[in-house]
């Protein structure tokens, strides 16, 4: 079965927004981390997936696991913040510069809405992608 880490920051938010919309399709193994992890989950990141059928239950903000890291067949790295060379032992990186509508003003759920479809249209095409079957 074919397998992805996300990574962000905190993984409190994007990274866990795209890890749950990955399992809710089928035939990917799913983790996600960060490189500095919060000590909770975003709040609106949670109630934006419960919008969308999206779970989190029973995930909480986690570290890197270099086991992980080298043997997932790919490591996606949410937004500019991490660092792309923490994973040089991975078999594939991309980095998903993602919407920031904060920086159009916009915050609030209204904002996470946008984050979260934007990742989730990432998703979809990764998912097609890895498994060649359409999301």
């Amino acid at each position: 079965m074919p397998s992805v880490l996300f990574v962000c920051v905190k993984n409190g938010g994007k990274s866990q927004i795209a890890a749950s919309l990955m399992r809710m399709k089928e035939g990917i193994n799913v983790h996600s981390c960060g490189t500095k992890p919060a000590g909770e989950l975003n709040a609106l990141a949670v109630e934006s997936l419960a919008e969308v059928g999206g779970s989190v239950e029973g995930e909480h903000p986690k570290g890197l696991d270099p086991a992980v890291v080298s043997s997932v067949d790919r490591v996606v790295i949410l937004g500019e913040e991490a660092d792309p060379g923490l994973f040089a032992d991975a078999k594939q990186v991309d980095v998903w510069v993602t919407d920031e509508p904060s920086l159009r003003g916009i915050e609030g759920m209204e904002r996470m809405r946008l984050v979260r479809d934007d990742i989730a249209r990432r998703v979809d095409s990764l998912y097609a992608e890895m498994t060649g079957e359409s999301a």
